[in-house]
């Protein structure tokens, strides 16, 4: 029998000061049982960077043709696409062809650099790409603020995240690799 995916739901309180974006988004959120917590958190995160109306989730893990989420215009075009994680550099081609604009959250331990000095020159081609890295430190703490039911108050200003809830608040540096972070 398959494990089934873990219901989310999240409440984002976005106070964006670089886009005078401010709004609550009430959000359910499917947790796909091989997701770390830490995945689920980004992708929350990488929500509340770029929050409007039509921002969606997608299948994510589900499906390998699909980003962690997107924005789709009327005519079905994908306007913004975004990506966690170290893709190889085929899917972000793909996704530069797909999208108006493409941005990247690369994540992980000891390995990001690594992947970024291997991958650097091929992405530097792709002028709709966006790459910002996320701190390991800081997204293994962001990952201990998961639950079943996440409220969270998030302020962006500049390249600086401040996430908070009931327990803790957590501050987030975004350091673009790439494009205009």
């Amino acid at each position: 029998m398959a494990l089934k995916a873990t219901i989310i739901k999240a409440r984002l309180n976005i106070s964006d000061m670089n886009r005078h974006h401010y709004q609550e988004y009430p959000l359910t959120v499917a947790q796909h049982p091989s997701e770390t917590e830490q995945r689920l958190m980004i992708r929350l995160l990488a929500f509340a960077l770029h929050a409007n109306d039509d921002l969606q989730f997608t299948k994510g893990l589900c499906a390998e043709d699909e980003p962690e989420l997107w924005q789709r215009e009327m005519d079905d075009s994908i306007s913004l696409w975004i990506d966690l994680g170290l893709p190889d550099e085929k899917r972000l081609k793909k996704a530069c062809t797909r999208a108006k604009e493409v941005v990247l959250y690369a994540y992980g331990e000891n390995n990001q650099e690594i992947w970024w000095q291997k991958n650097q020159q091929k992405l530097s081609q792709f002028k709709n790409l966006r790459v910002i890295s996320l701190n390991y430190e800081q997204t293994q703490q962001l990952a201990a603020m998961a639950s079943r039911s996440i409220d969270l108050t998030i302020s962006i200003e500049d390249a600086e995240v401040w996430m908070s809830n009931q327990e803790q608040t957590l501050q987030i540096t975004l350091t673009a690799w790439q494009g205009q972070g």
